[in-house]
C-alpha cells in the first residue's frame, strides 16, 4: 500500500489511466468459494447461510484454477460464506498452490486447528485473514454472534504458535468499533499479524443495518485521521478513498477498480464487476459460459465500466482527482446515481439515500435458528467480506 504513495506523482498518474482502461487479467480475484456459513453475521454483503446446490464442482473449481494459473492472475482471495466448510476447500488450495495460484482466505476462526495452522504456516503460497468486528467480545459479538471473538483469538494463537508471520485481521469499520481503532491495532501487533480495515457496505444483510451501523460523519474523520497517523503499516483495500477529500490523500490507488482491476466469482460461477457489488445490475457473466476468460475480456459490462466516466455529478469538486466519486456500490445499494457522490461525501454532497432501495439479488441466510447468532443491542437486523486484502498493486509498484 505505501509503495504506491511513495512513487512519483506522474508515474501514478499513468498507471491510474491504464487500470481506469482495465487490464488483460484482474490483478485481484475475489472466489465466493460457498455461500454455507456457520454464522449469521448482521452486516453479509453476500448475505450468507446456506449452501446453493448449484456449487461449482471440485473439478469445475480446478479447471476455473487452471484458467487463473493460465491468464496470470496475481492472487485469488478466496471467501464466503465460510470457505472451510467446503469439503474440498483444503484440496482445492493446495491445487491452487501446486498451480502457482496464490491464495489469500478469508475465514471467521473455528476450523483454524493447530494442526490446521500448521499446513498454513509451511506454505508461502497461503495468506489467511481473520474476520474480527469488534476488539473486545462485547463489540464483536452482536455482530458476528456468540463466541466468534472467542474462536478469532484461537486462531490466531494456532497460526502464531505454528509460526506463521502476517496473516490479516480484518475488520469492517462500524459505528461501534471506531473506537477501538488503537486496540485492533494492539491484538494484530500482539500475534505477529497485520490490521486491514475494510469499509462497511449497504449490500446484502449489510443493507438491513447501514442506516444503524455506518459511521457517524465525526467517525468518518476520526477515521480518516487515524489512517494518516497509522496507515502505512494498516491494510485497506483501497476501501477509504472516498475520506481522500478530507485533504492529504489516502495510501492505495484511489480509484473504484470494478471490471478494470478486480472481479468476484460468486459460488456458481456467476461473474460480477465488484465484490461489494453483488447484484443483477453488475452481473457480466457465469464461468460455465465460454469461461472466465472470455467474461473478463468480452462481458458487455466490464467494456463498459472501463470506459472513462468523465466524473459526473463529481467532476466539478476539487476533490475528485483522490476521491473520484466514491464507492460504486455504496451508492447503487442506497439508491443514489452511480455518477453522483458517495453516500458519505465528507464534503456534504450526497443526496438523502433512497426509499427505494435495489433488493439483493439473492439471500442465503439461515431459514432456521443458528447456534451462533448474533443477538444485537442496538439492532434488529441484519459483514462486507472479502476483497483485496490490501492495495492490489502494490507489489506491482514495489522499487
Amino acid at each position: 500500500m505505501t509503495q504506491l504513495a511513495e512513487r512519483p506523482t506522474e508515474s501514478v498518474g499513468r498507471l491510474v489511466d491504464r487500470f481506469e482502461h482495465g487490464l488483460d487479467a484482474p490483478i485481484c480475484l475475489t472466489w465466493e468459494l460457498t455461500y454455507a456459513c456457520n454464522l449469521s453475521c448482521v452486516h453479509c454483503l453476500s448475505s450468507s447461510g446456506r449452501r446453493d446446490p448449484r456449487e461449482l464442482s471440485t473439478e469445475e473449481c480446478k479447471a476455473l484454477i487452471d484458467t487463473f494459473q493460465r491468464m496470470q492472475i496475481f492472487y485469488v482471495n478466496i471467501g464466503g460464506g465460510e470457505p472451510t466448510i467446503r469439503s474440498d476447500f483444503w484440496e482445492l488450495v493446495q491445487y491452487a498452490v501446486d498451480h502457482q495460484v496464490g491464495v489469500k482466505f478469508s475465514t471467521n476462526g473455528f476450523r483454524i486447528t493447530p494442526e490446521r495452522a500448521q499446513y498454513l504456516a509451511s506454505s508461502n503460497y497461503i495468506d489467511v485473514q481473520l474476520s474480527l468486528d469488534g476488539a473486545t467480545a462485547e463489540v464483536n459479538d452482536p455482530i458476528r454472534g456468540a463466541g466468534t471473538y472467542e474462536a478469532c483469538m484461537r486462531a490466531l494463537q494456532n497460526l502464531a504458535d505454528a509460526g506463521m508471520k502476517d496473516m490479516k485481521i480484518s475488520v469492517v469499520c462500524t459505528r461501534t468499533n471506531i473506537d477501538q481503532l488503537d486496540e485492533f491495532k494492539a491484538i494484530a501487533d500482539k500475534y505477529g499479524a497485520q490490521l486491514r480495515l475494510t469499509r462497511l457496505r449497504p449490500s446484502g444483510r449489510g443493507a438491513d443495518v447501514w442506516d444503524e451501523l455506518h459511521p457517524l460523519p465525526h467517525q468518518q474523520r476520526q477515521l480518516y485521521d487515524w489512517l494518516v497517523a497509522n496507515g502505512e503499516n494498516v491494510l485497506t483495500g483501497d476501501s477509504f478513498f472516498h475520506l481522500s477529500a478530507y485533504g492529504e490523500a489516502l495510501p492505495g490507488l484511489n480509484l473504484c477498480g470494478a471490471g478494470r482491476v478486480v472481479c468476484l466469482v460468486d459460488p456458481i460461477g456467476d461473474v460480477y464487476a465488484c465484490p461489494f457489488a453483488i447484484h443483477d445490475r453488475f452481473k457480466a457473466g457465469n464461468v460455465r459460459e465460454g469461461g472466465f476468460d472470455t467474461v473478463w475480456t468480452q462481458a458487455p459490462l466490464f467494456k463498459q465500466l472501463r470506459e472513462p466516466s468523465g466524473g459526473g455529478a463529481c467532476a466539478s469538486c476539487s476533490a475528485y482527482d483522490t476521491c473520484r466519486g466514491g464507492c460504486m456500490a455504496a451508492k447503487f445499494f442506497t439508491g443514489l446515481p452511480l455518477d453522483g457522490p458517495d453516500p458519505e461525501c465528507v464534503r456534504g454532497n450526497a443526496g438523502t439515500p433512497g426509499d427505494e432501495r435495489p433488493a439483493p439479488s439473492g439471500d442465503h441466510s439461515h431459514k432456521g435458528p443458528v447456534r451462533n447468532a448474533p443477538v444485537p443491542v442496538t439492532i434488529n437486523r441484519r459483514p462486507p467480506r472479502s476483497a483485496c486484502d490490501e492495495n492490489p498493486v502494490s507489489e506491482l509498484l514495489a522499487p
